[in-house]
């Protein structure tokens, strides 16, 4: 019996009531399942508690998800976090060496708002953490009193870069995008090429130079309704795609 292509997604870990959870949003649960055609596999938020490579050694992709939490700024070099803001050091922890080796192993890796961030920092990036108070830029936030439809709505272009992977899974040179974040790419990872660009320029997806498996990160959310959005199928149904050509080579 062939099987699903199994795909890593590594968890946040919040405390709800007295108790600690590991948790991953329903959105890239259904996004796995649906859009990619694959099992999700939910990767608790352990870190050195964790075997990594036994991890990746089950896995045929991984999928680094959005959070309300912030990559711990300590891990580019980045000056104190404001007052308040929500850090997950769990999920730092088991993510940050988690990617590269994902990487190195040849695994397709999409990663998304949170999930893009985490990415750069993992290959030595640095954030914006507050990017709407940095010159030049607009705010890329969304407004949280409004209905989930609306903050999720269409927001700005990005264009494509040249030759990209993006602008082949879409098949034009700019896409509408929403816009739900408030940190961005200050210095981009070595090792990473830009794909897209807002129109303050704010690199809004990048992927690894020269990788030859799926190896992309979007700081905009493609998983939101992603079955009504042409390019989000498209972009999950290609990153199946490559989870299931790496599920053969390992059977």
């Amino acid at each position: 019996m062939t099987r699903l292509p199994l795909i890593g997604i590594p968890a946040d870990r919040r405390l709800c009531g007295k108790h600690y959870f590991h948790m991953v949003g329903e959105k890239y649960i259904e996004a796995v399942a649906i859009g990619a055609g694959a099992a999700p596999l939910l990767i608790p938020a352990l870190a050195t508690q964790l075997d990594l490579e036994s991890v990746l050694a089950v896995c045929d992709g991984l999928l680094l998800t959005g959070s309300a939490s912030n990559v711990e700024p300590h891990h580019y070099g980045g000056p104190a976090s404001a007052p308040g803001t929500l850090h997950d050091p769990h999920r730092d922890a088991t993510t940050l060496p988690l990617i590269p080796k994902a990487i190195a192993a040849g695994l397709p890796v999409l990663a998304i708002c949170r999930g893009f961030q985490e990415m750069n920092v993992a290959f030595g990036g640095s954030l914006h953490q507050r990017l709407h108070e940095v010159a030049g830029y607009m705010d890329h936030r969304d407004d949280e009193s409004l209905p989930l439809e609306e903050q999720y709505g269409p927001a700005h272009e990005v264009l494509l870069e040249p030759g990209g992977r993006l602008r082949e899974i879409a098949g034009r040179d700019r896409l509408t995008v929403n816009s739900l974040h408030w940190q961005g790419v200050q210095t981009l990872g070595a090792g990473l090429a830009v794909e897209a660009r807002a129109p303050d320029g704010v690199i809004e997806a990048f992927s690894v130079a020269g990788s030859p498996s799926f190896a992309l990160g979007l700081q905009w959310h493609p998983e939101w309704q992603f079955a009504a959005n042409p390019f989000s199928s498209a972009l999950f149904a290609a990153f199946g795609a490559a989870c299931e050509r790496r599920a053969r080579l390992s059977r």
